[in-house]
This record gives structure tokens, sequence and C-alpha cells, in this order.
């Protein structure tokens, strides 16, 4: 019997021991002889000796020596916080993409902390990231906050990720998002690209298949006819905008379900006449300003969760999240279809 992947024992006193840090299945053991918190420990699913590489050496099977230990053994499979010897599952390292080293040992590769993670909360880990690598999706848009997205995606197991952007990496795209000094003046595409190959080398950086999603990074306000054109692909896409001194992320458009961002854009004319015209002037043409760091940090990171839900065909973003400065927390806007967009109904 196994622990499941990822999962720590640690000593909580000389005779108890608990399994898990998350509250939501984190377990106590008690009333342990000082032999048994010692056998239970052994199971501590910790790095290797270096750390370098992530992998586990000789951690997670469950002692049961005894027949005591043997029933604590069974709990914890009857809690799902271990795997039976019996049930023939593989671990969570193998769910995702990995390599063998030298020594023989398993590599943790693109996608196992997701897979492992999962795995912990619902029991979908390797099912999860292996439906991840047959997805394509398209970032448009790579300052920081498109790149931070980009990234992310990769390195959460989405097999092919597409990126366009022909503008130079600036100065100020250089810090936490992955850009060098020794990129400035280069185009971002061909610079993310290398990034997504140096990160994730099994992801895919070209496809000729429809995008399953679009992630569509923009500056000031969103481009009313790129919207439309896109909205007329009928390719799913998630909006972010990056504004003076926050971002806003989503939501996620898909045809015939929830609001478009026209659906927006007629919101905000109600409550400001004007707003056709600023939009406007905002988006056309494209402009490409500057991106605070903890903020690209955040929405990017925020963007992709979005993305990745959509993928895991958990329900679309029908919502954005404001991440503004100074606190960089996200705060929730909910919209409704308008009813004068008629976007629903086009979709028919």
């Amino acid at each position: 019997m196994r622990l499941r992947e990822g999962l720590r024992v640690v000593r909580r006193s000389d005779t108890e021991v608990q399994v898990g840090t998350d509250p939501r299945w984190a377990v106590r053991i008690t009333d342990l002889a000082h032999d048994e918190v010692a056998a239970l420990l052994t199971a501590d699913a910790v790095p290797g000796p270096s750390g370098s590489d992530g992998s586990t050496v000789g951690r997670g099977a469950l002692p049961t020596h005894t027949p005591r230990l043997r029933a604590i053994a069974d709990q914890l499979v009857a809690a799902q916080l271990a795997h039976a010897a019996t049930d023939g599952r593989p671990n969570a390292r193998s769910d995702a993409r990995s390599d063998r080293g030298l020594d023989g040992r398993v590599a943790r590769g693109t996608g196992t902390s997701d897979a492992q993670a999962w795995d912990l909360v619902d029991g979908t880990g390797r099912d999860r990231v292996a439906a991840r690598a047959q997805r394509v999706v398209g970032v448009l848009g790579l300052g920081p906050t498109g790149t931070t997205v980009a990234l992310a995606l990769a390195a959460s197991g989405v097999g092919t990720v597409l990126v366009d952007d022909a503008r130079p990496v600036r100065s100020t795209d250089v810090g936490g998002c992955g850009y060098r000094w020794s990129d400035v003046g280069r185009q971002r595409d061909t610079v993310v690209a290398r990034m997504v190959r140096d990160a994730a080398p099994r992801v895919a950086i070209e496809s000729t298949r429809v995008p399953d999603l679009l992630v569509v990074v923009e500056h000031g306000a969103t481009d009313p006819v790129r919207a439309a054109d896109v909205l007329a692909t009928g390719v799913p896409h998630l909006s972010v905008v990056v504004r003076e001194a926050d971002v806003v992320v989503g939501p996620l458009v898909v045809d015939g379900d929830g609001p478009c961002l026209r659906c927006l854009d007629l919101h905000r004319a109600d409550a400001d006449a004007a707003w056709p015209v600023v939009a406007e002037e905002l988006s056309r043409p494209a402009r490409d300003g500057d991106e605070v760091g903890v903020l690209a940090a955040v929405a990017g990171g925020l963007a992709a969760a979005a993305a990745l839900g959509f993928l895991d065909r958990r329900e679309p973003l029908a919502a954005s999240y404001e991440v503004g400065l100074p606190d960089a927390v996200p705060r929730r806007r909910d919209w409704a279809v308008h009813p004068s967009c008629g976007c629903t109904a086009q979709s028919i």
C-alpha cells in the first residue's frame, strides 16, 4: 500500500502523526507507540536528497508489518489517502509526462504537480493531465501577463501552446515573467516560444488545428472589432485587459453561452453614454503599455487557472476579476447577457 503522491506524514507528538497538510483531507493518527510513529514517518513523501529533480526515494510505502499498522494502512485506503497494493494504479508521477534519468529514477515532468494535486482533490489527476495534453491554446499578446499565461499553461500539461505577438520585447518587460535583458529588441513570440520549449520540451508550439481556446491580452480596453471577429469564429476566448494600475481577467466567452465582450461594452455604455467613444480611443490603434510585475504575475496566474478550468470541462468564467494595486487581490464582477446584444440568438 502506498500513500497518494505528495502527501506528507509529520510527527505531532511522541504518540501521534498527521497525514496530509490540506484541511480538506488531513487526518491525525493517535495513540501510537514510539515504534509505530517511527514506522509511519518512513512513508513521508519528501523530495530526493538533492531536491533537484523532485523525485522520491523509497517514500510513500506504508508499513504493514504488524496487525495494527496494517489496520492503519487499511483505514488510510478507505479514506482515499492511500492506494491498495492490488488496485493497479500508478502513482501520480507516471500520470504526467516524465523522463527517466541516467540513474534510473523517474524525473518529474510537465503536469506532474497538477496530476498529483488533482488526484488528492478528486482522484482525476492522471485523466485530467492526459486530457490537457490533447488541447491547443493560443495566447495573443505577450507582455509579462500573456507570457505568464503561456508558461503556466505549458507547465500545467497543455499539449500545444501557440503564441502570437510580433512586437519587440521592451526593457520594461524584463522581470519575473522570464524576459531577460538579452531578449530586448527581439520579437516577443520568438522569445516566448523558446521559453515554452525550455520549460516544457514536449509541449508543441505549432499546430494546424483550430485552438480549443484563445487568451487575448489587450491594453486599455477590449478592441470591439477584434472581439466581433473572434466571436464570429466560434472559438472560445478569454479576455484579459491591462489597464493603468489594474488588470481585468474575464469573462471567458463561449458562443451562445453567457455574455460576450460586446455585452460588457453595452452594459458599460448603459452606465456611461460616452463609453463606445472611449473604448475606441483606448483600443485602436492597439497600444503596448507597461505592466506592473506583481499584477502580471497574479492576473497571469488567474487567467491560466480560468483557461485550465475551461479545458477541464468546468463551467466557463462568466465574470471578470479585477486585479489592482495596492493589494493585487482579485475582485469578482459578475456579468449577464445584455438584452440588446443578440449574441446568444445569433448562435442558435
